[in-house]
């Protein structure tokens, strides 16, 4: 494993952190640095340059290789041969989890409800397995009120219902708009669906971890580097609690709800090292022996707006 030190200690004490995870789960990181650099630049990255950027996390060649291979079988990535190398891209299924997954983690929370929730309602049996189609659910922001029965404060029919076909479950499911009695209901409706106390408890400890980094980043210029490991491990950390929490609107939130205050670090933060970051991958990665594309537009857009390169 090689060992990498920067010119900034709480930036060496946050990889450090992320190395002692045990198990240290290769998969994971991945999927984060295919979600959050590799997406919105083309999609495509050849594996030389994945195990690269995986290195200074503390992944080793092996654990990259093994990683790819598992995700590649759960339908996550599709490789190409070019030569004796292979370039890794998302597949159809991936892409579109992740563009589902990039609208809630790089979004605000809503302002505003009209008071109706989304239920899901599964078949008893029957279809892909249950446990695969819960745990799913939930990483849409979907809380379990009963077996087999799902609520979410925002999504729409029509979002849910491409989920469930592309689940292959929609014919045996049922979908409603619905609404309770009043606030207090909804109150209570929301404590069933989603452990809060414990979403807080992980928002808090992310604020923990990443106000030095953010103290430091603003006193110092990162090197592009510094810029990527950060990025990288803000943005791992962060949408691990986000695509479970609900992101109810305020009337459903407990009061000084520390979810805000962990979007808005993690917006100035990302802010900040956005450009530093994607310098280091144009100088350090690769799709089929040519640079990555820039990123587009979208990828400028997140958390309401960056700076342009």
């Amino acid at each position: 494993m090689d060992s990498v030190h920067t010119p900034h200690p709480e930036i060496d004490a946050l990889l450090r952190r992320f190395r002692r995870q045990r198990p240290l789960r290769g998969g994971s990181l991945l999927i984060t640095i295919f979600g959050d650099a590799i997406a919105p630049r083309g999609g495509r990255v050849m594996l030389g340059s994945l195990i690269g950027l995986a290195r200074p996390f503390g992944l080793s060649e092996r654990l990259v290789r093994t990683s790819v291979a598992r995700l590649a079988s759960e339908g996550w990535l599709t490789s190409t041969r070019h030569g004796r190398r292979s370039e890794y891209r998302l597949t159809d299924d991936g892409e579109r989890l992740f563009a589902e997954a990039t609208r809630r983690i790089y979004g605000a929370s809503p302002a505003a409800w009209d008071g109706r929730w989304t239920l899901a309602i599964l078949p008893p049996s029957g279809g892909p397995p249950r446990r695969t189609v819960r745990e799913e659910l939930r990483w849409l922001g979907f809380g379990a009120l009963a077996p087999g029965v799902f609520a979410h404060p925002s999504c729409t029919l029509e979002e849910a219902r491409r989920w469930l076909v592309a689940r292959g479950c929609a014919a045996e499911s049922w979908l409603f708009k619905s609404a309770a009695r009043g606030l207090e209901h909804d109150r209570r409706l929301a404590a069933a669906g989603w452990d809060l106390a414990e979403i807080a408890r992980r928002y808090h400890r992310f604020r923990e971890v990443f106000a030095p980094v953010q103290a430091a980043a603003a006193l110092a210029p990162l090197t592009a580097q510094s810029a990527f490991l950060v990025r990288t491990l803000l943005i791992h950390e962060y949408r691990k609690i986000h695509l479970r929490d609900p992101q109810l609107p305020p009337d459903l939130l407990p009061d000084g709800w520390v979810g805000a205050e962990a979007y808005e670090l993690c917006r100035t933060l990302y802010a900040g090292v956005f450009s530093g970051a994607e310098q280091y991958l144009t100088e350090t990665a690769q799709a089929a022996q040519q640079t990555l594309p820039p990123p587009g537009p979208a990828a400028h857009a997140r958390f309401g707006g960056l700076a342009g390169p």
